[in-house]
């Protein structure tokens, strides 16, 4: 079979790259989130509540923000404050709590492959995972996964992102930063509604099924799919790419802000009990 050519992938991180059930996640997440904000001083039900609140508001804002703006701006709504303590809680958190919600990860070593392969033959990589944490806690997950973060050209965090998936302009703001076309790029994910949602702007797709999230009943025989080993096995098979482009300048900076916005829901906020 002949092999597309593309000039970037874009890869999802939790149930893709990284194996993980999503609500065992969410579980201990919140449990550990409560516990050091405790230990830190907080209110611990209150400050958990509103922290979901805010989780869910990144996903709902109109797109003329970044997410970390719409994320504080709910947590001081929902706080009657939120300020220099909320914050530094935050970066120590981050920085040393997070990383024990790892502990019981088993990476998958074909995840680390793939990313190598497609690195060594030249493919920009966009970590186009949900942009609802700070990147400290991406290069956690990508540590857990086994994976070097220095083999992505841009990570999408809540700080560098004013949407989520599966909103369309999601997809559209890393695309303008790589600049190139959308039938070019293959995202790569888990999830059926949040994922492939990029193939309504063109681009083309590989669902992971290991953790196969399909909400929407989507016929996963309609688009190419497999294990990460499988892919892993798809990604020894490309060739070389030739196209730099997607990996030249600022990757990190924010998008051009958008007026549209699709309509969706994100995993981590449906997951996620607390109204907005």
């Amino acid at each position: 079979m002949e092999h597309p050519a593309y000039n970037a992938v874009f890869f999802d991180l939790d149930g893709t790259l990284l194996p993980m059930e999503l609500d065992a996640f969410l579980g201990s997440y919140f449990a550990e989130l409560s516990r050091a904000a405790a230990e830190y001083g907080f209110e611990a039900e209150p400050f958990s509540q509103a922290v979901g609140a805010s989780v869910r508001a990144m996903t709902r804002h109109g797109g003329d923000r970044l997410n970390s703006d719409a994320f504080w701006a709910s947590l001081d709504e929902c706080l009657g404050g939120a300020g220099s303590a909320e914050r530094a809680f935050f970066d120590e958190f981050y920085r040393d709590g997070f990383g024990c919600l790892g502990d019981s990860v088993v990476p998958d070593p074909a995840a680390a492959r793939a990313v190598e392969t497609l690195h060594a033959k030249g493919y920009p990589l966009y970590l186009t995972t949900m942009p609802l944490f700070p990147r400290a806690a991406v290069e956690w997950r990508l540590r857990w996964a086994g994976i070097d973060p220095a083999a992505f050209d841009r990570m999408t965090c809540y700080d560098n992102s004013t949407s989520t998936k599966p909103h369309l302009d999601y997809y559209r703001q890393n695309l303008a930063i790589a600049d190139v076309p959308a039938p070019s790029v293959l995202m790569v994910g888990n999830n059926t509604r949040e994922d492939l949602a990029c193939l309504d702007v063109g681009m083309d797709a590989y669902l992971v099924t290991d953790y196969l999230l399909n909400p929407n009943g989507f016929d996963i025989e309609t688009v190419r799919h497999g294990s990460m080993l499988e892919f892993a096995a798809f990604a020894d098979e490309l060739p070389p790419c030739l196209n730099r482009h997607a990996a030249e300048g600022d990757t990190n900076r924010p998008p051009v802000i958008s007026s549209s916005n699709g309509l969706g829901a994100c995993k981590i906020a449906d997951a996620v009990s607390v109204e907005a």
